[in-house]
């Protein structure tokens, strides 16, 4: 019954922070490395767990006790809190904090990439929040031959139309980015 309450506790405050720690949040991918860090064990295990991860090209990372864990796909804020619901779980620890944070430039790494119809085209870094209009702005604005109203976004394999000549005129209408997407503008 104890432990059952620790867990529940555990849950609702996973909840309750993991709901700020997510905005703005991207998924992890393979080859992102990641910082783990542990607390509420034994001091002479932190050391053994406490360390930067790099996610496998098959998307999991090797832990202490556990083994592999999913981590591509998933959320910093999500990857902590199924660490600690697995230790528990599985009867490791009873109490344990964790916390994972995208390592160094993973962060920043991601980017979008503007094909054509722009002064610099090429990969753009994404950031939380970035807009189409936005990316075209990195990328030196339109070329002079541009053709913005014929643009194409690429996203996960799909290609949508979108006129940027309508949405310059109406920026509420701008189109947030996601990491990977690919703007075509034709000339």
């Amino acid at each position: 019954m104890h432990l059952r309450l620790i867990l529940l506790i555990l849950a609702v405050f996973s909840m309750l922070t993991g709901v700020h720690a997510q905005n703005g949040e991207l998924a992890l991918k393979a080859n992102d490395r990641v910082t783990i860090s542990i607390g509420g064990i034994p001091d002479s295990e932190v050391a053994q767990i406490k360390n930067i991860y790099t996610v496998s090209d098959a998307g999991t990372i090797n832990l202490l006790y556990i083994g592999e864990v999913r981590a591509a796909g998933v959320k910093p804020s999500t990857l902590q809190r199924t660490i600690e619901q697995t230790y528990i779980s599985r009867e490791i620890y009873t109490r344990p904090t964790v916390t994972v944070s995208i390592d160094g430039d993973a962060a920043t790494a991601r980017m979008v990439y503007v094909i054509s119809g722009c002064n610099k085209n090429g990969p753009v870094p994404y950031s939380p929040g970035m807009t189409i209009l936005k990316a075209v702005g990195v990328a030196g604005g339109f070329s002079p031959f541009a053709k913005p109203s014929k643009t194409k976004l690429l996203r996960n394999g799909v290609t949508s139309e979108v006129n940027l000549k309508d949405i310059s005129a109406n920026p509420s209408r701008d189109i947030k980015l996601q990491p990977e997407d690919q703007i075509i503008v034709p000339e």
